[in-house]
């Protein structure tokens, strides 16, 4: 059984893959947000951070989305497989717009921390996740070519999606593999 990490940038579906495919291998699903973010929006101490992702990966078998550099060494040297999101840029903000539209209007509560996004944060400021998105598109694009080259880091099955058609594909065949089992 894999322990995955699945890395891309804001839009790309991390967390909504990731649960999916933890659910498919009935396995815990390890959402790094979660473990980053403190209520009003305040980020947890790098020490505690890297303590909590630590705790989240006792399990022999999981499945994580995040793209924490601050834990990467923990993260990915415990992981068996990385799937990268890599989806074009137009993709990733149209999902995002409609990810953060949704939860502006909902109100929904991010990671049980009372963290709510709001229009004039999203839309009319330098906070923005649409405009931080687009900021780090290449940026994280150069960083995972980079990163997935180091030696400690061999040991990963590399899987870089760059349509949604082909995670779909992998997710299905996760679920015919545990059928098998």
């Amino acid at each position: 059984m894999p322990r995955i990490i699945i890395v891309g940038t804001s839009g790309a579906g991390k967390s909504v893959l990731g649960k999916q495919a933890a659910e498919r291998l009935g396995v815990p699903f390890i959402d790094l947000d979660a473990l980053f973010w403190l209520p009003n929006w305040m980020q947890v101490a790098d020490e505690v951070f890297r303590e909590r992702v630590q705790n989240a990966l006792q399990p022999p078998h999981w499945v994580a989305a995040g793209n924490y550099s601050r834990a990467r060494d923990l993260i990915w040297q415990r992981a068996t497989q990385v799937v990268w999101l890599d989806y074009p840029l137009w993709l990733t903000q149209w999902r995002l717009f409609k990810r953060t539209v949704r939860r502006v209007v909902t109100q929904e509560d991010l990671w049980q921390t009372g963290n709510r996004e709001s229009w004039r944060t999203q839309f009319f400021s330098r906070q923005s996740i649409l405009l931080w998105a687009i900021q780090a598109h290449g940026r994280y694009r150069k960083r995972y070519v980079e990163v997935l080259q180091a030696p400690e880091y061999k040991h990963l099955a590399v899987l870089r999606f760059r349509r949604p058609s082909e995670a779909s594909r992998w997710l299905q065949q996760l679920s015919i593999k545990e059928k098998e089992l």
